[in-house]
């Protein structure tokens, strides 16, 4: 059972009275649950079929080939197919597909007509088809997923990075911080994009690569800040007493400089999602991110860019950049207002 300080207990209050962060928290964590369960809504695999007596579940379960199902070839089952079978033959199997019933990388092509076609709730093409007849809205909402977890991971790797190495600086300072405020300054000039320019070009990177070569360059503003707020806390009174009794200095950093400087880490988060959000967007966009056939915002918007006829694309896109990054920043601002020691500061 967790138990929360009365102090910790009176910030989450003072965040939930702040109404535009509380409901974008709310509006960003089900936009998170429900894309990691997206399968469930968004899939070309039913959710549930009933054959011959018994159930199956493909939708988390591996490849269930058509035989299983009266049909004549071994690779997977086309439940769409499936459905209309069971439909004309009026028996007592059934089919529940998602809302959606088309994954990420599935090429809906009509006869005669070329993609991109326009949004169809006919054919359940809510959001349209991009230039190759996938689905948008799948693409989106994996997409989505996609970023949120790059970005959630990156987030962890450069605090990890960040904390560890700006509290050291600050705690000890002298020569260590000297040495440490060098690197730092020849760290944060290295231009960036050159750097995945270049190694794009040499390997082709995927989820990992990017996100190692992305915390490799971007722990240092979160060094900075953790630096000066270690300088100052330091000096505290009960820091000097902690240090008087003979604690260790591993214990002074982790067990009372970290935990007491923590509104300062979580109020930087929300703003360090959506720049990781925005960053892998844009490396798509210009090419150099994930590539094709990953579901990517940036790879979307490039469509959109070279197809302007197919406006859905855009639109799409630009409208769940808008939401996403405005749900996030207004959660960074209540945040940081609920954890901000200055109680008397007004925010509307």
């Amino acid at each position: 059972m967790i138990i929360l300080s009365p102090e910790l207990k009176k910030k989450i209050l003072r965040f939930k009275s702040i109404k535009r962060g509380y409901y974008s928290f709310l509006t960003i964590s089900l936009m998170i649950i429900l894309s990691l369960f997206a399968e469930l809504f968004i899939n070309s695999r039913a959710i549930v079929v009933y054959y011959n007596k018994n159930f199956y579940f493909p939708t988390y379960q591996n490849m269930i080939p058509g035989k299983v199902f009266g049909f004549d070839y071994d690779y997977e089952t086309n439940y769409k197919d499936l459905k209309k079978n069971i439909k004309k033959s009026n028996n007592k199997n059934f089919v529940i597909m998602p809302i959606i019933p088309y994954n990420a990388f599935e090429n809906d092509l009509k006869e005669g007509r070329f993609p991109p076609f326009p949004p169809s709730i006919k054919d359940k093409h809510f959001f349209g088809t991009d230039n190759i007849g996938r689905d948008v809205f799948a693409r989106l909402v994996y997409g989505f997923r996609i970023a949120i977890i790059f970005s959630m991971t990156l987030l962890i790797l450069n605090y990890s990075i960040g904390i560890s190495i700006g509290c050291l600086m600050g705690y000890f300072g002298g020569k260590f911080d000297l040495f440490f405020q060098r690197i730092l300054e020849i760290w944060s000039n290295i231009p960036f994009l050159y750097v995945i320019i270049i190694i794009s070009s040499i390997i082709i990177p995927n989820f990992m690569i990017l996100l190692l070569i992305m915390a490799f360059f971007q722990w240092v503003q979160i060094t900075w800040v953790m630096r000066t707020v270690t300088y100052k806390e330091k000096e505290r009174e009960y820091i000097l007493a902690i240090r008087s009794l003979g604690a260790s200095h591993a214990r002074i950093i982790f067990n009372h400089i970290i935990p007491n400087t923590i509104s300062i880490i979580v109020t930087y988060a929300p703003f360090a999602i959506s720049g990781g959000i925005v960053a892998l967007t844009s490396l798509d966009y210009l090419g150099f991110g994930l590539r094709a056939p990953i579901p990517s915002w940036g790879e979307l918007l490039s469509q959109g860019w070279q197809n302007m006829d197919a406006w859905w694309i855009s639109l799409s896109v630009v409208a769940s950049l808008i939401i996403t990054l405005m749900t996030v920043t207004f959660t960074g601002e209540g945040i940081r207002e609920a954890f901000d020691p200055k109680l008397y500061s007004i925010y509307e």
